[in-house]
Order: structure tokens, then sequence, then C-alpha cells
């Protein structure tokens, strides 16, 4: 049963629920993680809706793991399909993503935030 997200935002005692995306993929060795990454950190900049954007590459740490993350907080589910549906947005994932993409795995959850 799938949620259907509504416009209002929803407050519980001071504190606002609102959307989370993560987004984890595995790029071939050959991309430009630092084009991506200095792409992906433009964004903001362009679209207000993201209230709080991480990106990075994976610190090697454990085997197995994804190479890169995208974690972005949105006031709620409009923003961040305006986040989605953004051109320059499409462009970064067209361009300097998916040539060297060999897996993606991404959600979208809420989360509650202290107001």
């Amino acid at each position: 049963h799938r949620h259907r997200h509504t416009r209002r935002r929803r407050r519980v005692r001071g504190a606002a629920l609102m959307l989370r995306h993560v987004s984890l993929l595995t790029l071939s060795s050959d991309a430009d993680f630092d084009a991506i990454e200095h792409a992906l950190r433009a964004l903001p900049a362009r679209l207000p809706q993201l209230l709080d954007y991480r990106v990075g590459r994976d610190a090697g740490i454990d085997e197995g793991n994804t190479t890169f993350a995208v974690v972005a907080d949105f006031e709620d589910a409009e923003g961040y399909l305006v986040y989605r549906d953004d051109p320059e947005h499409k462009r970064i994932a067209a361009e300097l993503i998916r040539p060297h993409l060999q897996s993606r795995a991404a959600a979208q959850y809420e989360i509650w935030r202290a107001s």
C-alpha cells in the first residue's frame, strides 16, 4: 500500500515532516568523479527546494560499497519532483553519470525535522 503525498506539511510538537531522497550509484572507474561532484554541488544555487544536499564519493572503507552517494532533503514531494525534473539535473545524469553507471538504488522517505 503506497502513501500518497499531500501538499500540506504535517507538524508534531515543533517538528515538520520532510522528504529525504537517497541515491546510491556504482560508477565505473573511468567516471569523472570530480566533475560529477562539482556539477551536482552547483544545483542548490538554482533549486531552492533543496533544503540540504550532500554528495560524495565513497570513502573506500568497506569493500562492496557503491561508489557515489547523493542525499537530498525537501520540504515535500513536490520539491523533490522539481529537483528530479530539473533540466540541469537531467543533463548531469545524462552526460556525466549514465555513461558510467553500473547500478543505482534510490529511495524517497519521510523524515522528521525539528523546526
